[in-house]
């Protein structure tokens, strides 16, 4: 088994949140992994010796210098009634709505969606806000969110 049952995931509520409502649709298209499944993605996109965004030492790719090229905000953006990702983010992630994007909270938990569907719940993913990331899954650019209600824009290294 690959995916988890979304209802089976740990971290569900924050798609069930009733001040942030999905459709089923959308909830469908919300795919988290199983742990060792992640656990495999984590050491292939982000990190074979952390397992949570607090731990990247020298050597993980999202701590190098010269990874990320701008920062800004996004919790204005969260927290307004409309639901658009801030303009920066948007340009700096310029992927066709099919882009299979993935969505990684720590090495148990990764969730893969696509970008259209991320546009339309990314409130929901940012519940936990503890230094995610959001990468398209043959794509170089990245977005770190961190707890002070900023992101960091960048692109992997090859």
């Amino acid at each position: 088994m690959k995916y988890l049952n979304l209802n089976d995931f740990d971290r569900a509520w924050i798609f069930r949140h009733k001040e942030l409502p999905l459709t089923d649709s959308v909830k469908l298209a919300i795919k988290p992994y199983t742990e060792s499944v992640s656990n495999q993605l984590w050491n292939q996109y982000i990190s074979q010796n952390s397992g949570h965004p607090s731990q990247f030492g020298p050597s993980d790719w999202p701590s190098k210098k010269g990874v990320w090229l701008e920062k800004a905000e996004w919790q204005a953006a969260w927290d307004s009634e409309l639901n658009d990702l801030p303009e920066m983010l948007l340009a700096h992630l310029d992927w066709d709505d099919n882009t299979n994007v993935l969505f990684f909270y720590d090495s148990d938990r990764v969730i893969e969606t696509s970008w259209k569907v991320f546009k339309q719940s990314w409130k929901n993913f940012l519940f936990f806000d503890d230094g995610p990331i959001l990468l398209g899954k043959k794509r170089k650019q990245a977005v770190q969110f961190l707890q002070d209600g900023s992101f960091s824009l960048g692109n992997r290294p090859d």
